[in-house]
């Protein structure tokens, strides 16, 4: 019996996907990357912003094609369109054999099997339910890094953000069952780790009456064959003093933060019931910097926010061209429903805030060429992740580069290497976002 699994969205949505992937391997269910082969479809999708729920419903259907006139015989949908429009995805698409929730997803195996059983499920526990799948999860990074997931919803209801009405509150794994999940994927042959949570930074306030981060960090820099450890998603007020002390006195914790801010203009960030505020920012990005010099910090933004002005623009792209963020990422914001945001009056024009969004892209683009020039010279630790096509050159990742978001360090070298080696590489160019280097030391134990 042959699966055909797409995983759309985040990254905390592919470590899902993978857990879902490892329930029905130990089933005994194949897995092909052919729509025409599949006997099964499933498709865990997205829908935090307007593109992802297109993307989401357009793979659908093209999905329910095959089960039309295919070999396809049961189609499931799951995640977060699932989770939110579970109904309607039953009642419009009749293709569709099987829904289950954002915390259903272990059900996945009997939901298949009652699939090509001829019964239509909705399958949605409660939102607030703790899914702790078993092990078995198949990994489709590669399998020389690979996803932590450390905590499941989030509280701080955002005017924007659906997400704590698609992922219910916040929920922390606890450490134990990290720890052992963290192990096993360390003697599967993962070198790095990246935590990853709709917000780390929070991670056992509501487990352990504290947050535990640094706990939590300093029992993964424990697990031998582990080298590189990477957190995403750090709030800027939550960032606290023992974090930044692990961060700084642990070897393996990579120097990279993800903080996204979202916007600089104080009435904006009230707007947006963000809990901080110009100066909160300017404070914390500037605690980081003194505390590990090195740091290389990312963020996020949103433009066209509803009643943002063009004064709020500007002292935006002051603020970003003042901080100069080692990576940044922008996005137009997607009015979604049931959000307070979405029921404001004064929306900005689709076009005025694409217009915004380039703007400031074109501004950071200036400053990460910059930054990256200013690399040359500099010798750096790199993981390889594959070989150049006919060329002696590999990419590879440095500790400022997580998958998939930065640019990678193109190692021109004639040696053999292997996806996951670590070689130390002195930066001889800089290509746009990109660098280029030379290996200087040997391999890495």
């Amino acid at each position: 019996m042959n699966i055909m699994f797409v995983s759309l969205g985040c990254d905390k949505n592919r470590v899902d996907s993978e857990h879902m992937l490892g329930l029905l391997l130990q089933k005994g269910y194949r897995f092909t990357d052919d729509e025409a082969e599949a006997d099964v479809i499933i498709i865990n999708t997205c829908c935090f912003i307007l593109d992802a729920k297109e993307e989401s419903i357009d793979t659908i259907l093209e999905m329910a094609e095959y089960k039309k006139a295919g070999s396809c015989r049961a189609l499931i949908v799951t995640g977060c369109l699932a989770q939110r429009y579970r109904q309607e995805i039953l009642d419009e698409i009749p293709e569709v054999d099987a829904v289950l929730g954002t915390a259903s997803y272990d059900g996945i195996a009997e939901a298949v099997e009652q699939a090509l059983g001829g019964k239509t499920q909705l399958i949605c526990d409660d939102i607030d339910r703790l899914v702790l799948p078993g092990g078995g999860r198949v990994l489709t990074t590669g399998g020389h890094y690979a996803y932590l997931k450390i905590a499941e919803g989030c509280d701080k209801h955002c005017t924007y953000c659906i997400i704590p009405k698609l992922r219910g509150s916040y929920r922390s794994v606890p450490m134990e069952r990290l720890l052992a999940e963290a192990r096993d994927l360390a003697e599967r042959g993962v070198r790095e780790l990246i935590l990853v949570a709709q917000e780390t930074t929070l991670y056992g306030v509501d487990l352990y009456g504290e947050k535990s981060l640094h706990r939590l960090l300093r029992e993964l820099c424990q697990i031998k064959g582990i080298r590189w450890i990477r957190v995403q998603y750090c709030y800027p007020e939550e960032i606290y003093e023992e974090l930044v002390q692990t961060i700084k006195e642990e070897p393996k914790i990579c120097h990279y933060l993800d903080l996204p801010i979202q916007h600089a203009s104080d009435r904006i960030l009230k707007r947006m019931g963000r809990r901080t505020d110009q100066a909160d920012i300017r404070r914390i990005v500037a605690k980081l910097r003194e505390e590990i010099p090195d740091i290389c910090l990312r963020t996020t933004l949103i433009s066209g926010f509803p009643g943002e002005t063009e004064e709020d623009h500007e002292e935006l792209m002051n603020f970003v061209d003042e901080m100069e963020f080692d990576r940044l990422g922008v996005f137009a914001y997607s009015a979604e429903e049931d959000t307070p945001a979405a029921a404001m009056s004064d929306q900005v024009p689709e076009e005025l805030k694409n217009t915004r969004r380039d703007e400031i892209m074109e501004l950071q683009q200036e400053i990460a060429f910059e930054k990256a020039e200013d690399m040359v010279g500099k010798s750096l630790w790199c993981m390889i992740e594959g070989k150049v096509a006919d060329e002696d050159a590999y990419a590879a990742r440095t500790y400022r580069d997580a998958p998939d978001v930065d640019g990678f360090l193109f190692v021109q070298t004639a040696q053999e290497l292997m996806t996951g080696d670590f070689v130390r590489v002195r930066v001889t160019g800089a290509d746009e976002y990109d660098l280029i280097g030379e290996i200087e030391d040997e391999l890495a134990e």
